[in-house]
């Protein structure tokens, strides 16, 4: 038969309220005793029922990952990261993939909270950064942690991970120039994503600390997607005077346009140079692999949840305890895509 947390207090020598703590993860618990329970827990393979737990203690131990974006790679990273810590802390994790763009997406958010008796949101890219939605979720009282691309350190708000797409794409850039590239194209990912911006203006500072002149027409408008790459360097290589690196907002659009450049017998690195950003297995599939901007997704994603749950915590003791923002900056790597090349000028 199945054991109960009756079983479980039975064989510890405690009581039941005292294994409900130890599930739960609170801080009041001895560390002998939650050893004691946990042992026994272990050895009677004692599972938790959440839906029960909810009912009993009239609060949720599940958060939900709302997520809207393309890149199965990304979302894998998410799901894994997030899972890792909600385990760690008897929490359960729903996931909730959806179109953002739809009118009544904040309806759809709220129904899925409801629905699923959430404690909290962790909310990515372009839903953290959609401020209309995040008032929605404000005035209905849910805990959420945001995952957003930013460049200062913030002070008030709620808790945030912040990563510094901006600084690491200067470091992408000015390791172009440093190959003595001075015609450098960038093709964006999609605008609604603040990551964009933040890796244009990198970007562009780095062009400008550099002394070399922006030239608008190798900025090409794209979307964070493999053909985006692809369309964007045709145009990029069938200029009269084609740019002699390419640097892509993101590994999928930088392995769009190595295909690109390939289909136009454009040799990477020998007559291009490619970079892209993120170091999801895009950049590492490749021949040759791509340089680009370590961003540790599932570390990113772990960081998230964690806030959430002691954002959480702290609400349901009443301490109202603000708990930190998260910073990261992606790291550059230097792969074989971006080897000197023949054509720099």
């Amino acid at each position: 038969m199945k054991a109960t947390i009756k079983d479980v207090a039975r064989l510890a020598g405690v009581s039941i309220k005292t294994v409900s703590r130890v599930i739960n993860r609170e801080d009041s618990v001895k560390p002998d005793t939650e050893k004691k329970v946990q042992a026994a827990i272990d050895e009677l393979n004692y599972q938790p029922n959440s839906s029960a737990r909810n009912l009993a203690a009239s609060q949720s131990f599940a958060i939900g990952y709302v997520y809207d974006n393309p890149n199965a790679y990304y979302v894998i990273d998410m799901q894994n990261g997030i899972l890792k810590e909600c385990q760690a802390n008897g929490f359960e994790l729903i996931i909730h993939p959806c179109d953002a763009s739809k009118e009544d997406i904040i309806d759809e958010i709220k129904m899925m909270i409801r629905r699923s008796q959430l404690a909290g949101l962790v909310l990515s890219p372009p839903l953290s950064e959609m401020p209309h939605v995040l008032e929605e979720l404000d005035e209905i009282g849910v805990n959420y942690v945001r995952i957003v691309s930013g460049s200062k350190k913030q002070k008030e708000g709620k808790p945030c991970v912040f990563i510094n797409d901006r600084e690491a794409s200067y470091k992408i850039t000015h390791h172009l120039t440093e190959l003595e590239h001075k015609r450098i194209a960038f093709i964006t990912g999609d605008k609604d994503h603040q990551s964009t911006g933040e890796r244009l203006q990198g970007f562009k500072s780095a062009l400008k600390d550099s002394g070399i002149k922006l030239d608008p027409k190798l900025v090409i408008d794209g979307k964070y997607s493999f053909e985006a790459g692809v369309e964007g360097a045709k145009t990029l290589l069938s200029m009269k005077k084609p740019p002699s690196a390419i640097f892509a907002c993101n590994d999928e659009i930088a392995a769009g346009a190595l295909f690109a450049a390939r289909l136009m017998n454009v040799e990477v690195p020998g007559q291009l140079a490619i970079a892209g950003f993120e170091d999801n297995p895009f950049s590492r599939q490749t021949w040759p692999k791509l340089t680009t901007a370590a961003q540790p997704t599932s570390l990113i994603a772990k960081k998230a949840a964690s806030t959430l749950i002691k954002a959480i915590k702290s609400v349901r003791k009443g301490d109202n305890e603000k708990v930190p923002h998260q910073y990261f900056e992606p790291e550059l790597v230097v792969r074989e895509s971006t080897k000197e090349s023949e054509n720099n000028a």
